[in-house]
């Protein structure tokens, strides 16, 4: 009945026959079938879907929906496949993302290949020798993981040193914390034995001696003159965005985050390169207090061309897979060396003291904002700010500052993110990727709990889940898998009270995430009116196999509209 009606409106646009279905009423593309999950509570399913332009038109029954049907309409057969509003990426960071294409990769399985130390130092000569790297130049990589590498360390400058002696060797732990470099760096940026740490970093040392051992924690890898080249592509950094986005696209991502440390120089990019040619999805950008609050930059609540600076980004601690996030009580098991009583520190803004004063002009102004913060002592620190920003304001505004990471959040935090109108965002992978290890370095009880999404849900607490690529790969459907099942390297099931539904990991990756972004009324749903990002998938993940969600293939993806990524 269906295919004799398009055949019918088709002739009749052919000949001329005035119907609506010729004219601008017609849709572009028209989905249907038995697996549309609009994520909308209102309507959470419909038979069919139609888009124009860029807005989904209409969302019903297949009568409805298909008296939009024109000549030139796309008609989607979904069959056994699965339509979904488009994933929207809660914190990552596209440029090291991109930058990470071309670079040395030392990950481990399931990412890399890379199992011990040797395999690091075979990987950097073999990257010498493709790449031709002149003597007296950088090598920069990164990906090496200690908590999986079979010496239980991190590379040492000795370790590098046996790769190359001739070139200065730069590398990035996994978290994007640490930094393990070979003699020759140390010795181009003229750190030594009376070399202080800097704030809010350390400089590892050999044992027994004030030697740097060549491993830098945190602030301390700034000191490694031109250490972050592989990671500022510099002004034209138009096909490096593409590629990347082509890469988010292909895991039905839409919506890009760039979660930090957007300098001014790199907004004007971004805005250069959508002007040319706008973006194949949404990029939000977020940059420092300092330049939004001198005025050197202005928070844009909407896209042009895909691009828009999205608000702050505050750094307050570490990264629990480095042993560097700052926690009030001691780690079971902390860094070589570390004193019994080791809790991590404090670090960017935390250690510059810049926080709270930021916090409160933001909120003031209605600047959204991000705060990194892994460990529970980080996570007061930015709930005191929120706390006392808000404490003369006769009710709470509606400023939604996000607690990035959140990994070892406490529940009576939680209470009080729910009262301060604060969303966590978990790092929910975590618990495949580094599980095991924090309950090494955590214990039993906070090692398990990791992520403690549940908790959120338990207090009505808005909260969002993300891959933070590059640290792990912008693989929404794998998250996705890792909040449902929990299960950690081991097979361990981490917390199994903690395990979101597949609905509710779902809404943490589009209307949650909507929410987070302060764009809940255009994106996250499959609603009449809302602009038309979406995703097909293999099959309906809520009828799937929970333990094989990481496996459904994503077979295209829409932004705005648009076919941006077709399997």
């Amino acid at each position: 009945m269906r295919a004799s009606k398009r055949v019918i409106v088709v002739l009749a646009c052919t000949l001329g026959i005035g119907l609506s279905g010729c004219g601008d009423s017609s849709a572009d593309t028209i989905f249907f079938g038995d697996n549309i999950v609009t994520m909308d509570p209102g309507q959470p399913t419909v038979e069919a879907v139609a888009v124009r332009g860029e807005t989904i038109v209409a969302a019903g029954s297949m009568d409805d929906v298909m008296a939009l049907e024109g000549a030139r309409t796309r008609v989607v057969d979904l069959a056994d496949q699965a339509l979904l509003p488009g994933f929207i990426d809660t914190h990552g960071h596209i440029i090291y993302t991109g930058t990470t294409l071309d670079q040395l990769s030392l990950h481990p399985p399931p990412v890399g290949n890379v199992s011990n130390i040797d395999d690091i130092v075979r990987e950097i000569r073999a990257w010498i020798e493709e790449k031709d790297i002149p003597p007296g130049e950088l090598v920069i990589g990164g990906g090496y993981d200690d908590s999986l590498l079979e010496e239980g360390r991190h590379p040492t400058r000795y370790d590098l040193d046996r790769a190359s002696t001739d070139h200065q060797i730069v590398l990035t732990h996994v978290s994007g914390h640490l930094n393990a470099v070979n003699s020759a760096a140390l010795a181009a940026s003229d750190i030594t034995a009376a070399t202080e740490d800097p704030e809010g970093g350390h400089i590892r040392r050999v044992e027994g001696s004030m030697e740097p051992n060549g491993v830098l924690e945190e602030g301390a890898g700034r000191l490694i003159v031109g250490g972050d080249a592989g990671f500022d592509p510099g002004g034209d950094i138009d096909d490096l965005l593409r590629r990347t986005i082509d890469v988010y696209t292909s895991y039905g991502t839409t919506t890009i985050q760039n979660g930090g440390g957007t300098s001014p120089e790199q907004v004007t990019a971004f805005r250069a390169a959508a002007e040319r040619e706008p973006f194949n999805a949404d990029i939000g950008a977020y940059t420092s207090v300092e330049a939004i609050v001198d005025g050197d930059l202005e928070y844009e609540p909407t896209y042009s061309n895909g691009f828009r600076v999205a608000g702050v980004k505050f750094m307050l601690d570490g990264s629990p897979q480095g042993r560097t996030a700052w926690v009030t009580e001691p780690y079971n098991e902390g860094p070589p060396g570390a004193p019994a009583d080791y809790r991590a520190y404090g670090a960017g803004n935390a250690a510059a003291g810049t926080y709270k004063s930021g916090a409160a002009a933001l909120i003031e102004r209605g600047v959204p904002y991000l705060a990194h913060a892994n460990g529970d002592a980080a996570m007061d620190l930015h709930l005191d700010g929120v706390e006392e920003a808000i404490a003369d304001m006769d009710e709470v505004p509606d400023h939604r500052s996000v607690i990035i990471h959140a990994q070892l959040m406490r529940a009576d935090q939680l209470d009080r993110a729910a009262e301060l109108g604060v969303i966590p965002s978990f790092f929910a992978a975590h618990t495949f990727f580094w599980g095991d290890w924090h309950v090494r370095s955590f214990g039993e009880d906070r090692g398990t709990n990791v992520s403690p999404a549940r908790w959120a849900i338990d207090r009505g607490v808005n909260f969002t889940i993300h891959n933070d690529a590059p640290v792990v790969p912008p693989h929404i459907m794998r998250l996705v898998s890792i909040a449902v099942n929990r299960k950690s390297r081991s097979g361990r099931v981490l917390g199994p009270d903690q395990r979101l539904t597949v609905q509710e990991a779902l809404h943490a990756v589009t209307l949650g995430a909507a929410y987070q972004y302060f764009e809940e009324d255009t994106k996250g749903s499959i609603t009449v009116g809302k602009q038309a990002d979406l995703v097909i998938l293999g099959e309906n993940p809520l009828t799937s196999d929970p333990a094989e969600l990481e496996h459904i293939p994503i077979v295209e993806t829409f932004s705005r509209g648009r076919s941006v990524f077709n399997r």
